[in-house]
């Protein structure tokens, strides 16, 4: 390879779909997808392989992991079918019910063994901070510490980092951001509760939303309900 070799987290959808197209810029890809029991799971793993096949990662670069005990675990509406998804609430500072307990700490957990492994430089994660839904492990102190954990916890000849490009950036930045890059926006699934048709009313379908129509685009997915959120 004339270029270095990064792990991507993807999931499937917007945000780390724009991840994978930065990466793919500068670097060979390989891509980690992970199960976690959560409600539309089957979609997103829809989405990460057709993600896998635009941008030309060869299978044996794709691992796909399942981390279910997430689901046992519960605390989550994702992932506990006893708890509904919330509707979106654009305005409230507090972590929804959608925040599943430290799922990052376990998905990058996962991309550090497979890079070391792979002799990765780096690991991309489409965490976003200002524009998220205010979780816990989407800030850049937490990617800041869990690098010093990598540091500390690899073998003394691995260079290996977290990168998070997006970090910084409003949802309308990263719709723009997609759309100049050529990233499959449209290959994406954001919904945390329906596979079909998106509902357009949880807290990720009206990020996303709200992201498309402050940047005056049409989202090419299909909604039952599309609110302006603006």
């Amino acid at each position: 390879m004339s270029k270095t070799l990064a792990v991507v987290l993807v999931s499937g959808g917007m945000d780390s779909c724009v991840t994978a197209a930065i990466a793919a810029r500068h670097h060979e890809l390989a891509l980690l997808h992970v199960n976690y029991g959560q409600k539309t799971e089957t979609r997103e793993l829809r989405a990460f392989g057709q993600i896998g096949d635009f941008f030309g990662v060869p299978i044996p670069r794709r691992l796909v992991c399942s981390i279910d005990h997430l689901r046992t675990i519960g605390g989550s509406s994702l992932t506990d079918p006893q708890l509904a998804v919330s509707n979106a609430n654009l305005t409230t500072s507090e972590i929804p019910t959608s925040y599943v307990p430290f799922r990052n700490a376990h998905l990058l957990s996962i991309a550090v063994s497979w890079a070391e492994v792979l002799r990765a430089k780096h690991i991309f994660i489409g965490a976003v901070e200002e524009d998220s839904s205010g979780y816990p492990d989407c800030r850049i102190g937490y990617f800041s510490a869990f690098n010093e954990v990598i540091r500390q916890g690899t073998r003394p000849e691995t260079t290996l980092a977290v990168e998070t490009p997006i970090i910084h950036l409003r949802k309308q930045d990263i719709v723009r951001k997609g759309l100049e890059l050529g990233a499959p926006l449209e290959l994406t699934w954001s919904c945390y509760r329906r596979e079909a048709k998106a509902c357009g009313t949880c807290d990720s379908c009206a990020l996303r939303l709200r992201g498309f129509q402050e940047a005056g685009i049409e989202d090419p997915l299909p909604y039952i309900e599309r609110p302006s959120y603006v």
